[in-house]
């Protein structure tokens, strides 16, 4: 028997108007096609378990996006994994719509196909380790950082991915009060202990 998370109920009503309904029929064609897969929340998008990772899903500001763990091992005579493979994460593209993606028997023949690598025990090849990118402190980051003690423990003890994204979502604002809400909310966060993706880890 299947196992859902209510994090990614969460995240699917958190999620734009547009992608509900794309994330809840992803969600309901890998239930289907996999019944004891079991849900859970990784690098704070929903991913799908059974046996190791299988699959994943995520949800943007205009698209969604959803891959396959082994992908490249894959058999993909329909060349849906590599259809708009270099426009997003993922294996699908962009998809904006529910008519982006493939028919769902198709879909369900690939949930199929990932579930019996797992079941066989196929490894990924391993890959060379990446050398971690450095990661670079804005200024007024450091700055609020520096007058809060707890907020900056937090952050020094974090792993580098994890400054990334509070990096990533200060500089990434468009606007200067965007900015400076953001950077008050990220140290009141970090003050709490917590990463930038809380809400979807444990």
């Amino acid at each position: 028997m299947g196992k859902k998370d209510p994090r990614v109920d969460a995240y699917i009503a958190e999620a734009a108007p547009f992608a509900r309904p794309i994330l809840a029929h992803l969600r309901r064609v890998v239930h289907r096609a996999c019944p004891e897969v079991e849900e859970t929340i990784k690098w704070g998008m929903p991913s799908f378990e059974y046996r190791g990772i299988l699959c994943g899903m995520a949800a943007f500001k205009r698209h969604c996006t959803f891959g396959f763990w082994k992908s490249k091992l894959m058999d993909d005579p329909h060349g849906v994994l590599e259809a708009a493979g270099k426009t997003a994460m993922g294996n699908l593209g962009c998809v904006s719509r529910l008519s982006d993606l493939p028919a769902q028997r198709l879909l369900t023949s690939y949930v199929k196909q990932a579930a019996k690598l797992n079941e066989q025990g196929v490894k990924l090849p391993a890959t060379a380790r990446a050398k971690p990118r450095r990661v670079t402190v804005p200024a007024d980051l450091k700055s609020a950082l520096a007058r809060n003690k707890k907020a900056r423990a937090t952050f020094e003890s974090f792993p580098p991915s994890h400054k990334r994204e509070y990096v990533e979502w200060v500089t990434e604002a468009k606007r200067e009060e965007t900015r400076v809400r953001r950077l008050r909310t990220a140290v009141q966060w970090m003050a709490q202990g917590k990463s930038r993706n809380w809400k979807y880890t444990c």
